[in-house]
């Protein structure tokens, strides 16, 4: 799947680092002029040996603020990483620099490891990756005291929180790097973490001093939005016809199931979408991640042990078909969108299902009284973004203690503003409905009773003589599934723990049954298919979108593509979209030139000058 890791190759191609400043190293092995916010502040604090736990949102450069102080230091720097496919894609990357990257996994034979291992002691490598499973054994801790380490960088650190979506036991035993290696800095990187979160990595990886680097969380480039859910799979597919058609993305969904069913539906429409989830064979999972990674307009559709640490910068749109249970792990999975800055879309559908069974799986799980307050806070405030009336881009930032001053205008509450409405009467319908009818039914035949139906469940139950049948005419199936859902939603009903989906009052709901509180609700807005994006700036568009010499542009990626397969990569790890489209505007005619465009390195400019300068010169 990778190229072999040829070490003495690379020791023969990658440039001397040694005694050059980062701006230097950023310059002539990455390509890239200046760093971005806080990211030079980050490397300057790790290259002078000192320990740092960054927060930076997915697509906001924090593997170079380990990979550029792991070429300026002396020595190797060990990187921990918690997904293979992570690590390859890093070193695949790294290697097309010239940067002397490895790694150790569970996929290597022998013979792989004992080479990869020799490299290490013989100091051949620049970066090592490592799965902590791996890292924390007897045998690998004694080669690492053997060899000459630079410093430790412990990726997706949010994996060592108890409380975090993506909690890795694993992690649990990294605080030994402090123990066994004090004199070695040490930088933590995540892109999801509440200040709650924030304050357990620090303290589980032994980064209390450490200076903290937290950038703003805001991704401008993403569209949020949220609709209640109708017809799944309808909306999706005119979600994608309408706005992403030819794209590529990302359908999050709950179960092994659904993902399977969802991939094939979407496959039947002509999309080339491919399943993704645990009950796979590991080789239908890697083929299926390998045809996202290498191929356009691929849609993969997943659970979410899919996307940590994939790298891929044009993944336009994810859409969740289910709600996270969290806004961590939303966080986290829609900012696998739009890496590479353009504009792209978090798209979402939930109704009242989605509250009700995430509701029961918490309640039913074994963790203790406090592990369920915490589970419970989380999904409340989930809930909260799905039915805010205000700014969702504000809602979500300020939950990570980031503060947007005025509404986004690039969210579907700023966009397509929803009202709200005295639902006060309603309310007590609902709530009365419940309790005349024993508190043993789920919504739809709740509904059936506040519409008046004559169908014959009701009648064999008689409720058709409970005081609250058919004084709810004035509102469709539609809207009183909205009031259902946001009385869930807003903790004034409960699903029944024990399952089956009966809706229960709780001890929240007595003020509304006595009139004591006025009760606005949001009126669920008409979803437009086309909300179309707000106009851009030229530069604010989809790179494909901004093209105009298209016969140019397909000439390019057909070179790239071409170098890619040859190379065993996917085609961004020759060059991103971005870089491609900078050749095609300037039309370099030198290699001097060609150095001056964005994301041109000196390995790169070696490896493929001549051969990109010969495809821009035949297009004129």
């Amino acid at each position: 799947m990778y190229p072999d890791q040829d070490f003495e190759q690379l020791s023969a191609e990658r440039p001397t680092t040694s005694g050059k400043s980062p701006e230097r190293v950023l310059h002539e092995v990455f390509g890239y002029e200046s760093f971005r916010p806080l990211q030079g502040e980050i490397i300057h604090e790790v290259v002078s040996g000192g320990d740092a736990l960054v927060l930076m949102p997915t697509g906001g450069g924090k593997s170079l603020c380990y990979q550029v102080p792991a070429l300026v230091r002396p020595g190797t720097a060990i990187v921990i990483s918690p997904l293979i496919a992570l690590m390859q894609d890093q070193v695949a990357a790294l290697r097309e620099l010239g940067v002397r990257a490895a790694f150790l996994n569970s996929t290597m034979d022998f013979e792989q490891a004992r080479a990869t291992e020799y490299a290490l002691s013989t100091g051949e490598l620049d970066l090592l990756y490592c799965a902590p499973e791996r890292l924390i054994q007897p045998s690998t801790l004694e080669l690492l005291h053997d060899a000459s380490i630079s410093l430790f960088a412990i990726d997706e650190a949010h994996c060592v929180s108890q409380w975090g979506h993506d909690f890795r036991s694993d992690y649990l035993q990294l605080t030994l790097l402090a123990n066994e290696f004090p004199s070695i800095p040490r930088i933590a990187l995540t892109a999801t973490a509440d200040e709650r979160t924030r304050k357990e990595i620090a303290e589980r990886l032994s980064l209390t001093n450490a200076r903290h680097f937290i950038s703003g969380f805001d991704r401008p480039n993403i569209q949020y939005r949220i609709a209640p859910k109708t017809n799944a799979n309808k909306q999706l597919l005119d979600f994608i016809k309408a706005e992403h058609e030819s794209h590529c993305g990302i359908v999050y969904c709950l179960s092994r199931n659904k993902v399977d069913a969802t991939a094939n539906m979407l496959a039947q429409k002509g999309y080339t979408a491919l399943p993704y989830h645990a009950g796979l064979p590991a080789n239908d999972r890697a083929r299926n991640q390998e045809r996202f990674l290498r191929e356009d307009g691929v849609i993969i559709v997943a659970t979410i042990a899919f996307g940590m640490g994939i790298d891929k910068p044009d993944v336009r749109f994810v859409a969740h078909l289910d709600l996270p249970k969290s806004l961590e792990a939303y966080y986290q999975e829609t900012g696998r969108a739009g890496r590479d800055g353009k504009p792209s879309t978090a798209w979402m559908v939930y109704g009242l299902q989605d509250v009700i069974k995430l509701r029961q799986m918490l309640e039913a799980s074994q963790g203790n009284d406090h592990f369920k307050r915490i589970e419970r806070q989380k999904l409340d405030a989930m809930l909260g973004l799905c039915e805010v009336t205000k700014c969702r881009r504000q809602v979500l930032l300020n939950y990570f203690g980031d503060e947007l001053e005025a509404p986004c205008g690039n969210c579907d509450t700023c966009l397509n503003p929803p009202k709200t409405w005295d639902g006060t009467v309603a309310v007590q319908k609902a709530l009365s409905c419940v309790f005349r009818t024993g508190q043993r039914f789920g919504v739809t035949h709740l509904i059936d009773v506040l519409r008046g139906s004559e169908n014959e469940r009701v009648q064999q139950l008689g409720h058709n003589q409970v005081s609250t049948y058919g004084i709810g005419t004035e509102l469709s199936v539609n809207e009183w599934k909205s009031v259902f859902r946001q009385l869930v939603a807003n903790g004034y009903l409960r699903a029944d723990p024990e399952g089956y989906g009966a809706l229960q009052l709780t001890e929240q709901c007595r003020p509304l049954l006595k009139g004591e509180h006025k009760v606005e609700l949001r009126k669920d807005p008409v979803i437009k298919t086309s909300s179309s994006r707000t106009s851009s700036s030229r530069s604010g568009n989809a790179v494909k979108d901004q093209v105009t010499d298209h016969v140019g542009w397909e000439a390019l990626r057909a070179c790239r593509k071409q170098l890619a397969e040859k190379q065993g990569v996917p085609p961004y790890v020759i060059f991103h979209d971005t870089t491609l489209f900078d050749m095609l505007e300037r039309k370099p005619q030198t290699l001097d030139e060609l150095a001056g465009v964005s994301g041109v390195g000196a390995a790169k400019l070696e490896k493929y000058g001549e051969i990109f300068l010969a495809a821009i010169a035949e297009l004129d």
